[in-house]
């Protein structure tokens, strides 16, 4: 299973599976293309978005502002968008 990854002039975008509540936050793998995260916070009030962008900006070694989701802010199933990475950054944080 590969993630599905579009790559932008500046960026790339990707889908992720969130699962809120978990004990930790991680990564646990791929679903149907998607990067899947189990995030600690709760999905209130943007609490797990917030951690997830963070998150992912710390794994990316990007700054928060580089990491934005662009679709389905209230979904599991999340679009988002890193600016200043490149495919095989976003690969090596998979394995």
């Amino acid at each position: 299973m590969m993630l599905d990854i579009k790559v932008n002039a500046d960026s790339v975008e990707f889908k992720v599976r969130v699962i809120p509540r978990a004990s930790r936050t991680e990564i646990v793998g791929l679903i149907e293309g998607a990067l899947k995260v189990r995030l600690k916070a709760p999905p209130v009030g943007g609490a797990a978005n917030e951690e997830l962008v963070k998150f992912l900006s710390k794994k990316l070694g990007v700054a928060k502002g580089n990491v934005e989701i662009i679709a389905g802010q209230t979904s599991k199933i999340k679009r988002l968008r890193a600016s200043g990475v490149v495919s095989a950054d976003l690969e090596n944080i998979v394995g």
